[in-house]
């Protein structure tokens, strides 16, 4: 029997099935999906299995064997801009489901979430076609020639283990490319924030994607659909946004068939404002940088360090713009600040609210929980919190926290800056404040990182290679770096 998810209405659960091979599956065991603005349920998902698991690997080895995996570059390109077009048609559905899962503000969620979660569908069956191919013309030993050139093929059954803090512009980020490419995907979204991509199976029906080249299972991570899914010998790649901890879970899971991988893990990212800076321009810029989505971007920077001729007007700036931020429910006028996604992850960063504390931080602003009516008072909301005081080498400076919250420490020089950010085992992101190009240029090639912003922060450029280093991840993706990932070059040699 199969059943379609049930849309979302007043006083109703909806209920998110398994999509596999183009069909929503009965199956699996239930379990809650919250509105973390209200801490009441909004939806129940069900638990793939490992029948469901393996008829998903089955269904996405079909397509690539059948329609998909024959169907010309062309048609492809097609539907995979009809994808993005039926987003958009029907995005005020992916605009509830996303706000129901994360609670975050109504205009965060249609500047940013929606609109991204489309354009990645075009920006990819784009690149695929403007990909330039490889060929070589080479002497032989018996005085002839012979031309070589390659072709990229899909890599077959691809692997999507997707984050909760953006949902479906980081899914689609995924998706996007890996299919592009002729692979079919298996998506595991967050436990936390499955409905965007349960919707998005209707839309790849709706659209004309054969079955089985986008498939959804729901579940956990250990002993759950994501370590069946990423241990099954039937996938050749793995794809994961998340922490680093879980990141190396998952190379173990991989190791023993050797698939491709491509992870973005956690961050500890610092910004450097020096004193020639624009400092009203850094103040909106960083505060920004630290309170967007609550703190939870892996790009958030979580370590300021700023030059001790500007502290003090930089703090008193951040400090402003940290008690004029306004928490509630998403849909109330005026609201730019949501809730955390869990109650475990409001405790984990109330944690360390406490933590600052013991080791002896100064709270120039918030440390705590705002005080809320209605159902928001249930709800798992922080106050965005900023500390100073701390060394460098506290806890609170060396761990990632995924909150609205940031350490602001003074440095005295450009070398002393240059150290203290790259003295991390994360190597996400950076963002520097300065109005000397010459400094901008050697301090950003200076960054252990994967990506240097210069005078912004999250400005992105969807061609350009992103990843991080050292234990931020492995491999870059967007433009020709994800199709460098989710193909694989054949070379063709022939003897003229």
């Amino acid at each position: 029997m199969t059943k379609r998810p049930l849309r979302e209405s007043p006083g109703r659960i909806r209920s998110l099935l398994n999509f596999v091979g183009g069909r929503f599956v009965d199956g699996g065991t239930p379990f809650d999906i919250l509105n973390p603005a209200t801490g009441a349920v909004h939806a129940i998902a069900y638990e793939a299995d490992r029948a469901i698991i393996d008829t998903a690997v089955a269904a996405a080895r079909s397509a690539i064997d059948g329609e998909w995996g024959r169907m010309p570059l062309a048609k492809r390109r097609a539907l995979l801009a009809r994808v993005a077009d039926l987003i958009e048609a029907r995005f005020d559905e992916f605009l509830e489901a996303e706000i129901a899962d994360t609670g975050k503000p109504h205009t965060l969620a249609h500047h940013l979430d929606i609109p991204r979660g489309a354009a990645n569908f075009r920006v990819f069956a784009d690149a695929i076609a403007n990909m330039p191919a490889e060929t070589f013309e080479m002497d032989t030993p018996d005085g002839g020639k012979a031309i070589n050139y390659a072709v990229r093929k899909p890599l077959g059954v691809v692997a999507v283990i997707s984050p909760w803090n953006l949902p479906l512009l980081l899914m689609t980020w995924k998706v996007a490319p890996a299919m592009a490419c002729g692979n079919a995907v298996i998506v595991k979204p967050s436990e936390e924030t499955p409905s965007t991509t349960t919707l998005l199976g209707e839309v790849m029906n709706e659209a004309g994607i054969p079955a089985g080249a986008f498939n959804v299972v729901h579940g956990f991570g250990p002993n759950s659909a994501g370590e069946l899914l990423t241990s099954h010998p039937g996938v050749r790649a793995i794809t994961f946004t998340g922490e680093t901890r879980t990141g190396t879970e998952i190379m173990k899971a991989a190791a023993p068939t050797v698939k491709a991988l491509s992870f973005e893990l956690g961050g500890k990212n610092a910004a450097i404002v020096f004193d020639d800076a624009d400092i009203p321009a850094a103040v909106t810029g960083l505060a920004r940088a630290v309170f967007l989505n609550t703190g939870q971007v892996c790009l958030a920077p979580e370590r300021i360090y700023v030059q001790r001729g500007v502290f003090d007007a930089f703090v008193a700036g951040m400090k402003a713009k940290a008690e004029a931020l306004k928490p509630g429910l998403p849909h109330d006028s005026g609201v730019d600040l949501g809730p955390l996604i869990s109650a475990g992850h409001r405790a984990k960063v109330l944690g360390y609210y406490a933590l600052a504390v013991e080791e002896g931080a100064t709270v120039v602003t918030g440390g705590g929980v705002p005080k809320l009516d209605g159902p928001a008072a249930d709800g798992f909301f922080v106050q965005p919190t900023l500390w100073t005081g701390l060394p460098h080498d506290a806890r609170i400076c060396r761990e990632e926290i995924f909150g609205p919250a940031a350490a602001i420490i003074p440095f005295d020089s450009e070398e002393e800056a240059i150290a203290l950010a790259n003295d991390s085992e994360y190597g996400l992101a950076a963002s520097i404040w300065t109005t000397n190009l010459s400094r901008a240029h050697r301090v950003g090639q200076a960054m252990e990182v994967g990506i240097s912003w210069v005078n912004c922060w999250f400005l992105r450029d969807l061609r350009t290679p992103f990843g991080g280093a050292k234990m931020s991840g492995i491999g870059r993706e967007g433009g020709h770096h994800s199709i460098n990932f989710y193909s694989e070059p054949t070379n063709i040699c022939i003897k003229l």
